[in-house]
């Protein structure tokens, strides 16, 4: 896929240009907060090495040294590239079950949610919860 819009700083469209840009279930995913079905994204199980990055706009978010196998159903990482590159929101739209959400700090597309202290054997004790079709991956040049 062409990057439309290089991952260099923060950038806003209409509802109308991202439906442009984006497919129907890219839009629903990216950009109202959807979720994909679990084990079905083309990342899930994926463990070729190189960077993962935001489907929108392609704004680096995660390195695959970072992912794990979590069987959770989405693909899974422990950080991203650097803090500055995702953004945080408390998200209680399910009641009961309070959540963190992870967006893209460029363009402000949904990635998943973030989770910490479910006793994954990784340096951070976090998962960040992706859905595969927010991100995109450009394999390492061997």
């Amino acid at each position: 896929m062409t990057k439309l819009f290089p991952g260099n700083g923060r950038f806003f469209l209409s509802d109308e240009q991202w439906r442009e840009y984006l497919s129907p279930e890219e839009f629903h995913i990216l950009r109202e907060a959807g979720t994909e079905a679990p084990f079905t994204g083309e990342y899930t199980d994926t463990t070729t090495d190189g960077v993962y990055s935001c489907r929108a706009c392609g704004h680096e978010l995660f390195r695959s040294e970072t992912k794990f196998a979590s069987h959770c159903g989405w693909p899974s990482f422990f950080a991203p590239v650097a803090e500055e590159q995702v953004r945080y929101l408390d998200d209680d739209s399910i009641p009961g079950r309070p959540r963190v959400e992870v967006r893209c700090a460029n363009c402000d597309s949904h990635l998943g949610h973030v989770f910490k202290g479910e006793g994954y054997d990784t340096p951070t004790g976090l998962r960040y919860c992706m859905n595969s079709v927010s991100l995109t991956l450009t394999p390492d040049e061997d």
